[in-house]
């Protein structure tokens, strides 16, 4: 085990002189970090693209909430890059309580990687799951498959909650079936071996995405790293790191790491992974040499916990993919990196077929959800389709959401709950994501994005030729001050709703995204439709872009499917631009569906069309509600109000 000791370590010190060469070469650009967030006066400083970009990503998937947002609209108004800050600082204070959940999820993924050799087993570093099958960690802990195939992998060797040992899961690895390595970014993909049951490993631990789109953390935000330090049972270092600097294909970062920790993943305060940590940063002298904690010159002999270690360094998410994508594969290793998903934004091709286990674990948390046997006796299928934003969402739990809202109504009704296991949900919001980050060059404005916003504002009273909002407050508020290139439109329809011109613009691109690109379409539509009944009664309850889905859903069904009722909330079908680009080209209502009920809120940007009654005609049911203003386009508050719970309900329970 002499030499192998050897080997790795020899391989983990030119990490650790690559990254210290790295750290010394951009000491002028942390200097212009420290002085730029002592003259703002804030710890989130970036260049103003990764501040958009990560003020979006934080409201498109909930982060920060809408009542917030009003709050911080309220304030003094400050530059556009400021109000970005606002709104990454806001998510920074304060955590919601799943914040300690997710952390628990994803520390399931994370394995102790050892070396067997004539019964001795040596510590290596850290791995994590980011498929069902897939193993990421890095280089210098696997250089080669015949080491993956020396070596053990431990899920859940950590302390349990009374302190003592949990019970780990030790696997091996497979990579005679899959294994890429690349010594430059110090990392490694292998296929981890089923257990003795043939149950891929996601199916049992999870695992965290590998997320190709920008906006995932910025210079001065926290940062968490969950590991096996020196082999120890599992820790995990929290909010006290942060982010220094952002390099092409690595990052700098405080956090307390040692030797073990290599392959750790790190993660941003959503539990998304952004980096693959590979090596610490060593202090050293005017010659380039290592010292120690006391100052002295590191020898060999010193050991590693005997090093100064200054900073840490990780290898970006998007350099690993990138790397992924220019390299080529056999149609099994295809498929295996099929199971990364849409987020990976990876050009792959079809994959072959998977074992159950496989398509059960790929299904977990990325996939719709199918309604128990026995749901409504049979005599029915009920759908609920969800809109966008909800990309590494878990479907269940957003089941459960909807569930809960409509049960609340039905109560108030006088009407019995239902049971989250009686619903079907399909999910598209990976598929989704993923297509729009593949198709949407840079930062572009589509024409049909332009005519959604322009139609929304005139639609709340903007003059065709265009201005700022008319009140004073109100422009400052949500006017071009939020983003430099918020347009007019934008602003007016932000000044007229309860909800930030950010979220209205990142709806209406998306909206736009679909309608526009018909590979974008066809992806989204096969995605729920994977999980849609071919024959019988269906009850279709959708949501925002799901309410425009759900209309192109409709024209393409079997004629076996009958439409029951089509309950639609907080839609944009009332706008012309959303009708002419509908499979069925116009508001046409289709003819399989029985009753149409439609709810809205005056408040809610996305339902600016309503009623539709104008458009679809008067065989529909409008429904107008009150929502609170820092939920306007919530589900759940639509699904809460009685009137629309008992709408439902009505067909659902007879």
């Amino acid at each position: 085990m002499g030499t192998d000791s050897d080997a790795h370590t020899t391989a983990r010190c030119r990490q650790v002189e690559a990254a210290s060469q790295r750290f010394s070469d951009h000491a002028d650009e942390r200097a212009e970090v420290d002085r730029e967030r002592a003259r703002r006066n804030t710890a989130v400083v970036d260049d103003p693209a990764q501040l958009e970009a990560r003020a979006e990503r934080l409201l498109v998937t909930g982060e920060v909430p809408a009542q917030t947002m009003i709050e911080l609209g309220s304030r003094e108004p400050v530059d556009g890059v400021r109000a970005l800050e606002r709104i990454i600082d806001a998510a920074n204070e304060l955590q919601a309580v799943n914040f300690l959940t997710r952390g628990v999820r994803a520390a399931d993924t994370v394995a102790r990687i050892s070396l067997c050799h004539n019964g001795r087993e040596m510590p290596l570093g850290t791995g994590s799951l980011v498929s069902p099958q897939l193993l990421l960690t890095n280089n210098h802990v696997l250089p080669s498959a015949e080491r993956a195939a020396s070596v053990v992998v431990e899920f859940r060797a950590e302390a349990g909650i009374d302190n003592t040992p949990a019970a780990a899961v030790r696997l091996r690895l497979a990579p005679a079936d899959f294994f890429v390595t690349d010594p430059g970014l110090d990392y490694t993909l292998v296929r981890v071996a089923p257990g003795p049951d043939g149950v891929a490993p996601g199916a049992v631990f999870g695992w965290n995405p590998l997320i190709a789109d920008q906006g995932k953390i910025v210079i001065g935000e926290a940062m968490n790293v969950i590991g096996h330090p020196m082999g120890r049972l599992k820790e995990i270092s929290i909010r006290s790191n942060r982010l220094d600097l952002q390099l092409d294909d690595f990052l700098h970062y405080s956090s307390d790491t040692e030797p073990g920790s290599s392959g750790s993943p790190v993660f941003n305060d959503q539990w998304e992974l952004v980096a693959l940590h590979h090596s610490g940063v060593a202090a050293t002298d005017s010659a380039g040499h290592t010292l120690r904690a006391d100052g002295k010159r590191w020898q060999p002999g010193d050991g590693e916990d005997a090093v100064h270690w200054i900073a840490n360094e990780g290898v970006r998410v998007s350099a690993l993919l990138r790397d992924l994508r220019g390299r080529a594969f056999d149609a099994a290793q295809r498929a295996l990196l099929d199971e990364l998903g849409p987020a990976a934004a990876l050009s792959t091709g079809a994959g072959s077929a998977r074992t159950p286990e496989v398509r059960e674990a790929l299904r977990t948390p990325g996939r719709g959800i199918r309604a128990g046997a026995g749901a409504f006796a049979g005599r029915r299928t009920v759908v609920f389709l969800h809109g966008r934003g909800q990309e590494g969402r878990d479907p269940a739990e957003l089941r459960r959401g909807w569930v809960a809202g409509l049960n609340k109504g039905l109560t108030l009704a006088g009407l019995r709950p239902l049971d989250p296991a009686d619903i079907t949900f399909p999910f598209y919001g990976d598929q989704l994501a993923g297509s729009i980050g593949r198709e949407r060059v840079a930062d572009v404005e589509t024409p049909l994005y332009e005519d959604l916003v322009t139609e929304a504002a005139r639609r709340v009273g903007m003059p065709d030729t265009g201005c700022a909002p008319p009140d004073p407050v109100a422009r400052e508020a949500f006017g071009a001050t939020l983003l430099s290139r918020v347009r007019d439109g934008l602003s007016w329809v932000a000044s007229h709703s309860a909800l930030d011109s950010l979220l209205i613009r990142a709806v209406f691109r998306d909206v736009a995204a679909y309608l526009e690109n018909e590979a974008v379409r066809r992806g989204v539509l096969e995605a729920v439709r994977a999980d849609l009944p071919v024959r019988g009664e269906l009850i279709l309850v959708a949501h925002s872009l799901g309410t425009v889905v759900a209309l192109d859903l409709l024209t393409e069904l079997p004629p076996e499917v009958e439409v029951s009722l089509l309950a639609t909330a907080g839609s944009p079908l009332g706008l012309d631009a959303v009708q002419q680009r509908l499979l069925a080209g116009g508001p046409k209502r289709p003819e399989r569906v029985g009753e149409w009920i439609n709810t809205f809120y005056g408040g809610d940007p996305i339902a600016i069309g309503c009623p539709l009654q104008r458009a679809w005609g008067s065989d529909l049911r409008d429904l107008p509600v009150e929502n609170p203003r820092d939920r306007a386009h919530d589900i759940a508050e639509y699904l809460a109000h009685p009137a629309v719970a008992a709408a439902i309900g009505g067909q659902l329970l007879r």
